[in-house]
């Protein structure tokens, strides 16, 4: 035996319509996941992406707090993916003194 409920045709359809919402936005997000390839960029254009000299960021590499990608025999590359996740797990937060 199922049990029925029954509610008003109006409420029925603000149902539906918020289902699609949903639904819509569930697409839109996994569309936006996957379709956003890894870019690599070249050491300067990484070093100006996340606010660092470009000395500081080969030492980040070297010191193996950030994957690089070789693209040569001289240069290094670094994913975008990479560049994102380094700031909030590395970035430490400066004191800002007030001005008297």
């Amino acid at each position: 035996m199922q049990a029925v409920i029954i509610i008003p045709e109006t409420e029925w359809r603000q149902h539906l319509a918020r289902l699609d919402k949903l639904e819509q936005a569930e697409a839109a997000r996994l569309l936006a996941t996957t379709a956003k390839p890894d870019e690599v960029l070249s050491t300067a254009q990484a070093a100006a992406y996340i606010g660092l000299s470009v000395d500081a960021l080969l030492r980040a590499r070297r010191a193996g707090r950030i994957q690089g990608v070789r693209l040569n025999e001289r240069d290094w590359g670094f994913r975008s993916s990479v560049l994102d996740a380094y700031p909030r797990r590395y970035h430490r937060h400066t004191m800002q003194v007030a001005a008297a």
